[in-house]
């Protein structure tokens, strides 16, 4: 003869079916391309670079007080 479970407190039942109703299950992330982490990761690599290389020393100037500017305004 099988045994039976021991029921279960009607509270511990009533908590499993409201996580159950209120957290919808957890979806695994879907898997990264890794050809197109590799593109990306090439473009972040040069991006600063390049954009450093295409301004002028006037517009590097200009950007860099706005930015320190900015950092001393926060409150």
């Amino acid at each position: 003869m099988a045994k039976k479970k021991p029921a279960k407190d009607v509270n511990v039942t009533a908590f499993e079916i409201m996580q159950a109703a209120t957290n919808p299950p957890e979806e695994k992330p879907a898997k990264k391309n890794p050809a197109a982490v590799a593109l990306g990761r090439l473009g972040g690599l040069k991006g600063g670079k390049a954009r450093a290389k295409k301004l002028s020393a006037k517009e590097r100037a200009r950007i860099a007080k706005m930015a320190a500017t900015k950092r001393w305004n926060k409150s």
